[in-house]
């Protein structure tokens, strides 16, 4: 870790020395719900980061959505909301494009004070699970995908968020045209500087296509051997996205459901696991996956429902969860088959690797991972055998629902066997804590539905 990051400031004195011009640097960690939070610095105060870390409180991981303290997870007051030491990961300093000042980059990971894991940190907790994987040879090979909206930043006179409007016609965008070339063109502008955006901050992004809904969009980043790099690139991309989005006019939005009666956004994520001689460990059986295989299936579902609050953090994420949705609403398998919770692509051999389908795309791609390496873990170290797979409409068949309510899903986690006692006391209990505050600031507000259907009825 010394090595890394004395070339992690050497790297930052370099970046520095040929960006004369740069003005201010962006150091950020990411929250537990994914939000990040951090400082903007002068560019010639920047190295101190490098050189001795940035302090920030501890109790900044477990803020809830609005930036709230939540006092009952024991880092407030009951520490006297100590600091934590926030190291920074690679690639260290990057330019941030869009900014109109000439503006850097860099992502933190926070630490305790004497730089030993702080484990609420949600990067710290995936590096924890991480490494109980490694002490059985397996490492996980990991690819991740992200649907959001691209939004004109214009609202109608009920708050609801509108799309552009068409290059072409100058009308408001109203349905998707998935996979078509014609609505990428329109978009031109945005992907070639989000493409250069990506370039420039070392993020392999890889396709870009139009999706289901009008001026929804996914984006795939490039396979990556090592997990903890392929949820940071995640972070990133997100925020450049938005960023870039906003330099063009527009507001990107990873909401889960932005749009009650259009599809919405969802986080994929692929996986395989490699051994110490670099194979793929998932490879045997034929074209089914071997045992290894099969228990690292059967482990995901049984750990899916105490998982979900993890892939649904959000009183949003749950208008995902439909009938024929393509969001999963039960825990299932199959092969090469879309509406179920995980699906196994038709690659084999090096290529054998699962599809999680669950994650809305406002999940927090760490948690997200953490939860599939927990429930990975719990069928590798029992040996579980994986139900028969599923064929045909999923949405259809008796396995266990997925679509169990913000609160109950949060309860679920809490009184969970398999992912929260694999998170730890301190992660679980402040991720618990910060849900069930949420939750209850959530059950004071009345929706408009609610004022337009039964105010004047009654």
């Amino acid at each position: 870790m010394a090595d890394n990051a004395a070339k992690l400031a050497q790297q930052a004195r370099d970046f520095l020395s040929a960006t004369p011009e740069l003005k201010f640097v962006d150091a950020f960690v990411a929250d537990l719900n994914g939000v990040l939070r951090g400082k903007r610095l002068p560019a010639k105060a920047a190295m101190k980061i490098f050189e001795s870390g940035l302090r920030l409180p501890r109790s900044l991981v477990g803020v809830d959505i609005w930036g709230t303290d939540v006092l009952n997870n024991g880092l407030v007051v009951d520490t006297g909301d100590s600091d934590g030491v926030c190291v920074a990961l690679e690639p260290g300093l990057v330019r941030a494009p869009w900014h109109e000042q000439p503006t850097a980059q860099t992502q933190l990971m926070m630490c305790e004070a004497d730089g030993s894991p702080f484990l609420a940190d949600p990067r710290q907790l995936l590096a924890e699970l991480t490494r109980r994987l490694a002490a059985r040879d397996l490492h996980p090979v990991t690819a991740i995908e992200v649907e959001f909206y691209l939004l004109s930043g214009e609202s109608d006179d009920c708050g609801r968020p509108l799309t552009p409007r068409s290059k072409f016609s100058g009308r408001r965008v109203v349905d998707g045209r998935v996979y078509s070339m014609g609505e990428i063109d329109a978009y031109s502008e945005f992907f070639t500087a989000l493409y250069a955006a990506c370039e420039m901050q070392g993020l392999p992004l890889d396709t870009a296509v139009i999706e289901a809904g009008p001026s929804q969009f996914e984006v795939n980043l490039k396979h990556q051997p090592d997990i903890l790099r392929a949820a940071d690139q995640a972070m990133q991309l997100k925020r450049a996205i938005k960023g870039v989005a906003a330099q063009h006019g527009l507001l990107a939005s990873f909401m889960a459901k932005p749009f009650g009666d259009l599809p919405g956004n969802g986080m994929h994520i692929h996986m395989s696991m490699l051994n110490g001689e670099g194979a793929n460990a998932f490879d045997g059986d034929g074209d089914n996956g071997n045992a290894l295989f099969k228990s690292v299936i059967a482990g995901l579902i049984e750990a899916a429902p105490e998982s979900m609050v993890l892939f649904a953090p959000h009183l949003n994420s749950w208008r995902r969860f439909q009938e024929s949705s393509h969001a999963p609403t039960r825990a299932s398998w199959g092969y090469e088959n879309r509406t179920a919770a995980i699906r196994v692509p038709t690659d084999t051999g090096a290529n054998r690797r699962f599809e999680h389908r669950i994650a809305g795309a406002d999940a927090n791609p760490y948690l997200a991972l953490a939860a599939i390496a927990a429930g990975a873990l719990h069928g590798i170290e029992r040996s579980l055998a994986a139900p028969a797979p599923l064929e045909g409409n999923a949405y259809k068949t008796d396995a266990p629902k997925l679509s169990l309510g913000w609160a109950a899903a949060a309860e679920r986690f809490a009184d969970g066997s398999i992912v929260a006692p694999a998170f730890g006391e301190l992660a679980s209990r402040v991720f618990t804590a910060l849900k069930r505050q949420e939750i209850g600031v959530s059950e004071k507000h009345v929706s408009n539905f609610e004022y337009d259907t039964y105010l004047d009825v009654f």
